[in-house]
């Protein structure tokens, strides 16, 4: 469930940018499921099933925010942060508005 703080920090996470959303994420690798974590300090935290090496977390990252967002990981992309566990996210053709009900609706599983 969403509580009332994570809700503005949702709402602060994502940006319209140009017929995209754009959104900060904090990476944890190495996770025995990758799932969303939530929010803190608007930054989306996700955890990812693997590990830290030759790109595979971010791989994994995309795809599983792929899954989450309902579009195809080629609209996905690391804007920043591709070797750091902070990252700026890019989803093209996607509005905020619509990637934070879909957002919503993963941390309710």
């Amino acid at each position: 469930m969403v509580t009332a703080a994570q809700e503005g920090d949702l709402i602060s996470c994502l940006r319209d940018d140009g017929g995209a959303v754009v959104f900060d994420v904090r990476v944890t690798p190495r996770a025995s499921a990758s799932r969303l974590e939530g929010f803190s300090g608007g930054v989306l935290r996700v955890r990812v099933n693997a590990p830290p090496v030759d790109g595979k977390a971010n791989r994994a990252l995309l795809k599983y925010l792929g899954d989450v967002l309902t579009v195809p990981v080629n609209r996905l992309s690391i804007l920043r942060g591709e070797s750091s566990r902070e990252k700026t996210v890019r989803v093209e053709g996607l509005q905020a508005v619509v990637a934070a009900q879909r957002i919503r609706q993963a941390l309710k599983k």
